[in-house]
């Protein structure tokens, strides 16, 4: 326990140690791929116990800056900036040029993105998912669930879940590949034309197999995002169920002050 200085709490001796391994890792004096030096070299460095150091490696995996392999010890991550999530990445414009809104997004800033297809075909819809869609739990929907890469890293994954009726005359959408502009372009060119996107967002850890998908360190911190896709006749058509690693995005959202 920290001892009053003052009247103040003074900082206790992991956090301190903590404080200055992350700043390491920020000024490039660990690099990215570099091992953190091993408990036994912190406790020599230091001079304090393997319990202190211990505490003080729980302080810096939960600044997502490490991943922790069994049996070699803790490794700096290898990961890529941040980039923005703004509020224009669904403009109808991006859809007409062709560009779905994860990969023009990338492409404004600067990043290699990648999409891979994990899973296409019917489910029974969840029961949130359910009810955001207007049906009842169990009802058949159209499932395609992405992992989606920024640069070679897995930074997020989405399910989305259509209505049947919706889907089952549209042929693209059951393709890996819908085509230029994605699901949103596919399901306008039919008839659905979109009036908003709503989105509910949550911040969390991850689970175990959350943090393994994404590459995380156990315990890291995620976002996790419902979106709902409404048409201008006020139906959802789609529910998107994604998980994003925290530490790779900036979310940015334009507020009208107007009526």
């Amino acid at each position: 326990m920290g001892t009053a200085v003052g009247g103040e709490r003074a900082v206790p001796r992991y956090v301190q140690i903590a404080e200055e391994i992350v700043q390491q890792i920020r000024a490039g004096v660990l690099k990215p791929g570099e091992m953190v030096p091993s408990e036994s070299e912190l406790v020599d460095r230091y001079g304090v116990s393997g319990g202190t150091i211990r505490k003080a490696m729980v302080e810096v995996r939960a600044s997502g800056l490490v991943e922790t392999r069994h049996g070699k010890g803790s490794i700096v991550k290898d990961r890529p900036p941040v980039r923005h999530r703004s509020s224009d990445r669904f403009r109808r414009s991006h859809r007409q040029s062709g560009k779905a809104a994860y990969l023009a997004e990338s492409a404004q800033s600067g990043a290699t993105a990648k999409v891979s297809v994990l899973y296409i075909g019917p489910m029974e819809a969840p029961e949130d998912a359910a009810e955001r869609l207007g049906v009842s739990a169990g009802t058949q929907v159209l499932a395609r669930r992405r992992l989606y890469f920024r640069n070679g890293t897995p930074v997020e994954t989405a399910t989305s879940y259509l209505p049947w009726d919706v889907v089952k005359d549209i042929p693209e959408l059951f393709a890996e590949n819908p085509g230029g502009g994605g699901i949103y372009a596919r399901l306008e060119d039919h008839g659905h034309e979109f009036a908003e996107f709503v989105e509910t967002l949550q911040a969390r850890t991850a689970s175990k197999a959350e943090a393994s998908e994404l590459a995380l360190s156990p315990g890291a911190p995620v976002v996790h995002l419902i979106r709902e896709a409404r048409t201008k006749g006020d139906r959802v058509v789609e529910v998107c169920d994604t998980l994003m690693a925290a530490d790779q995005f900036i979310f940015e959202y334009r507020i009208p002050a107007a009526d």
